[in-house]
């Protein structure tokens, strides 16, 4: 019957039917909070039951490093890492706790974001804070859009005709959430997200890095704690760059603030380049990275120092490289399969 996949994002939610690397039936929601319980309900009820059921979870912590099968216990215990990814792990956990509701005696899989990351080197995971801190908290490196990554990695890898083991790459996953990832032979190195999806380039409405300093000024008496949050949360990012003009990245082609993501975007990508021996390709995902060629360009033409030049075409119908033919590192586009690396990944834990 295949695999139904659950991909909550942080402002929206996808789900998809997936037999083998076949994608079928789907609901897309772009506003995941009006009637989200009713319409999953509506679209298991009217389909077969399926062999199992992958939920895509952006941060487990330390308690979900792998793709798992979901019992009682492992249920409560995921209420414990909620706070650590707000916009993203409450709604996943509301629809996890209905679909077990729906779906009874099918398995469900998590399976994290972060897995893609959990072997970083020790260099690349830890933070420079307080080894009391870091050991009782877990404090570390975790990293995101893993299952984004993982799939783009290993499509790249065909397109380059190589196997992925022997390739070394820098993937930029830009969407309404954005960060970048070094993969050296198939495993990540390096990636711009750390403890939360906070962190790194900024995003639609999510700030990325901002000096800590400047965020202990502003709770000095400045701004309360709520505040602070909604304004990191909800209100920075290109949001926040374009005086709230938007947070779409369409709606503001010539707008200084598409220039500040462009540039953050270019240094994390030279920055992931030194975890690597040599760059053999850069590759864009995510809705932004697949469907913007203004984006793509400015990124591009920023990195001549790694050898990398501007893409020579603007988006295709399909997979594959936007770089000129002789280009020494090719630039590649790969549409994000999202459900397919999460039928892969439950499949593999349940082997069905």
């Amino acid at each position: 019957m295949g695999i139904l996949t659950v991909n909550a994002g942080s402002s929206s939610l996808h789900l998809v039917m997936v037999d083998g690397d076949r994608a079928g039936d789907r609901c897309d929601l772009s506003d995941p909070s009006e009637g989200a319980t009713d319409i999953v309900r509506e679209f298991v009820r009217g389909r077969p039951v399926p062999d199992a059921v992958a939920h895509r979870l952006v941060h487990g912590g330390e308690l979900v490093r792998r793709p798992m099968i979901v019992d009682d216990r492992l249920r409560a215990g995921l209420d414990e890492v909620a706070a650590l990814a707000p916009l993203h792990v409450p709604p996943a956990l509301a629809l996890l706790d209905t679909l077990r509701e729906l779906l009874p005696a099918v398995p469900h899989v998590v399976c994290p974001d972060t897995a893609f990351h959990a072997d970083l080197p020790a260099h690349a995971a830890t933070f420079p804070l307080p080894a009391e801190w870091r050991e009782r908290w877990g404090l570390r490196r975790y990293g995101f859009h893993g299952l984004s990554y993982a799939y783009a990695a290993e499509r790249a890898a065909d397109l380059l005709g190589h196997p992925v083991g022997e390739l070394q790459m820098v993937l930029a996953h830009l969407g309404g959430g954005a960060s970048v990832c070094a993969v050296r032979n198939g495993r990540s190195v390096d990636t711009s997200m750390g403890f939360t999806p906070l962190d790194g380039v900024p995003m639609s409405r999510r700030s990325g890095a901002v000096d800590p300093g400047l965020l202990l000024w502003l709770l000095d008496g400045r701004l309360t704690r709520e505040e602070l949050t909604d304004g990191l949360y909800q209100r920075s990012g290109l949001l926040g760059l374009s005086g709230g003009r938007s947070g779409d990245t369409r709606e503001l082609v010539g707008d200084p603030a598409l220039d500040v993501f462009t540039h953050r975007v270019r240094r994390e990508i030279a920055a992931a380049a030194t975890s690597l021996d040599r760059l053999d390709a850069v590759v864009f995902t995510g809705e932004i990275g697949w469907d913007q060629p203004e984006v793509r360009q400015a990124i591009c033409a920023g990195l001549g120092l790694l050898g990398v030049c501007p893409p020579v075409t603007g988006n295709r119908g399909s997979d594959g490289p936007i770089s000129a033919a002789e280009a020494k590192i090719a630039v590649l586009v790969v549409e994000p399969r999202e459900e397919l690396q999460l039928a892969r990944e439950a499949g593999a834990v349940t082997g069905r």
